[in-house]
């Protein structure tokens, strides 16, 4: 119970050791008609009825004796079980029985709610009792719908029936709530999410009256709501009074978990939050009733959701594939139709001297190493698609890659008129990578060459930062990471385009694959191969024609040693 329930019980329990000098219109304000507080062995230790002197009944008679002696024999044992689940579970509970008073037995419905000593301990309870209707009596109740079975039926199959013709989730949990907080005409209905793995609740729909805030949207962990926690262990329906958590504060309120498959996936949670209430038990059945098909709906709408966007998945990556095999064709075809071409040039004796057979051969040659790099790239995709990549890790040294790198790209930028410029930081020593050389050449390569291929003025940099911060990565620990910058101020992507860029068979737009060679991988190939060594990579462009920047991160080996001349400036490789 919470903190305000308990509150509230020590004060009864105050009230009713008094004597049993009951102030009539403190019962009345809390809605009770018949209370009691029993201890475990079942003896009453204070009786209140609001109506025992028109019965002739005198309270002394049953304080100090056992309390189920003022019940039908029959009627006995069902108490009894009650009572000593509520001092086993430490959790309220209701049952209706019939209280007799001489020959004549009255229905009541019963909340048995624990009453925690400041130790944290049960041994007393206290039960608030609400007489039923009956033939000969005028007493007055909660508003609820009729006890008759057919108005129960009509909501139930009314709101069964919405919740049936859709399998938008949205609309299933909102049918439900409005349907059923409407009939009951009660202050707040909430559908309630419920995540296994998280252990969390998310208030995922609400109905509620004007003056009631709204918790719509409300999320939090099981150990914050012992109740909800307990519901889920139990799968049982729970009522409580005075309830205060992150559903805010209700006088009433009743708790009913849907299931399927016998696993909790939501609860219905009633509430009151003006003054208390006793739940009927027409009340419960149709709330229990309303939970087993909502159960299964949620559970069957959830299901189709996933399968929707699993197809949409399949779709777009058949799409995308579709795509990719037509552009992959043409990008294969034309260096094999270039080694075809040149080769049928020399047998036919096209060459008119040696130096012109030598340089057909040259661009046979070319054209086959490009073929290499594409197939390349596309077995290099579809293994790590498949997860069958295998990298090896060790010591890499940073120069001999950006020396290698710097022998591929320097040409390029030549021929285009591009300014070319590597940037590392001034140490004594050489800055060790814990990485694989190959990929690492690779990711720089595939980075350094999208650069330079989108880039028609100005020119692209290679920068590098180290970051001196202990890590953990890959089930090791480094002295810092490597950021290895490329930045180029070529043709940009727009902001909106930028989350296809590291996609597996998707490039930024067709013009693009028409305009520019190449498979479109590089990025894709790039990203899963640094995430693979233990890094990250990002991208950043202010739009179009903004130029573009691609940082990557891998673990340092080792901590180089800095010069710490602050008039050295980073040592530049142009």
């Amino acid at each position: 119970m919470n903190s305000l329930g308990t509150e509230r019980m020590k004060a009864t329990t105050s009230n009713l050791a008094s004597g049993n000098e009951l102030h009539l219109q403190y019962w009345q304000a809390l809605g009770a008609e018949l209370i009691w507080l029993q201890d475990k062995q079942g003896i009453c230790t204070g009786f209140f009825w609001r109506d025992a002197t028109n019965f002739g009944l005198d309270s002394q008679e049953i304080v100090g004796a056992p309390i189920l002696d003022w019940f039908q024999t029959e009627q006995q044992e069902k108490l009894k079980q009650v009572t000593d689940r509520v001092f086993e579970r430490n959790l309220p509970e209701q049952v209706t029985c019939l209280f007799e008073v001489g020959d004549r037995p009255l229905p009541v419905e019963i909340n048995l709610t624990p009453i925690f000593q400041p130790n944290g301990g049960v041994q007393q309870l206290i039960a608030i009792a609400h007489q039923l209707p009956t033939s000969d009596s005028s007493l007055t109740q909660q508003p609820s719908l009729p006890r008759q079975p057919d108005p129960y039926q009509k909501v139930l199959t009314s709101i069964a029936r919405k919740i049936r013709s859709t399998l938008d989730l949205i609309a299933i949990r909102q049918e439900a709530v409005t349907g059923l907080g409407k009939a009951l005409n009660v202050s707040r209905c909430l559908l309630l999410s419920y995540d296994e793995e998280s252990h969390s609740f998310q208030v995922a729909a609400e109905y509620r009256h004007s003056d009631v805030i709204s918790v719509l949207g409300v999320q939090w962990r099981s150990p914050d709501s012992p109740l909800l926690e307990h519901a889920v262990q139990s799968r049982e329906a729970i009522d409580v009074d005075y309830l205060t958590d992150a559903l805010g504060d209700s006088q009433s309120a009743f708790v009913v978990p849907t299931l399927y498959q016998n696993k909790v996936n939501g609860f219905i949670c009633l509430q009151q939050c003006d003054n208390l209430r006793l739940w009927s038990e027409g009340e419960k059945e149709l709330t229990q009733e309303l939970a087993e098909q909502l159960g299964t709906a949620i559970a069957h709408a959830t299901l189709y959701h996933e399968l929707e966007q699993a197809n949409q998945a399949a779709t777009e990556a058949s799409r995308l594939k579709s795509d990719f095999l037509a552009s992959t064709t043409h990008e294969l075809r034309t260096p094999l139709n270039g080694i075809i071409g040149f080769l049928k040039l020399i047998l036919d004796d096209m060459a008119d001297d040696r130096e012109e057979e030598l340089e057909f051969v040259g661009e046979a040659y070319k054209s086959a190493i490009h073929l290499l790099n594409l197939i390349n790239d596309i077995l290099d995709i579809a293994k790590i698609e498949a997860g069958k990549i295998e990298i090896d890790l060790d010591a890499v040294s940073l120069s001999e890659v950006l020396k290698n790198v710097d022998n591929f790209a320097r040409p390029q930028a030549q021929n285009k008129n591009l300014e070319w410029n590597i940037v590392v930081p001034n140490t004594y020593d050489d800055i060790i990578l814990y990485s694989n050389e190959q990929r690492t050449f690779q990711i720089l390569l595939n980075l350094v060459g999208n650069a330079m291929k989108f880039t028609h003025e100005g020119g692209v940099t290679v920068s590098v930062e180290l970051v001196l911060r202990d890590v953990h990565r890959n089930g090791r620990n480094f002295p810092g990471m490597v950021k290895i910058k490329v930045e180029d101020t070529g043709i940009g992507v727009a902001l909106d385009k930028q989350d296809k860029l590291f996609q597996s068979f998707s490039q930024v737009t067709g013009g693009h694959t028409r305009k520019y060679s190449g498979t479109g991988l590089g990025l894709a190939i790039s990203k899963k191969l640094v995430e693979a060594i233990g890094g990250k990579v990002s991208f950043y462009s202010m739009g179009e024609n903004l130029g573009s920047t691609v940082t990557f991160s891998m673990p340092l080996n080792q901590k180089p040693l800095l010069k710490n001349d602050p008039t050295d400036d980073p040592q530049v490789i142009v």
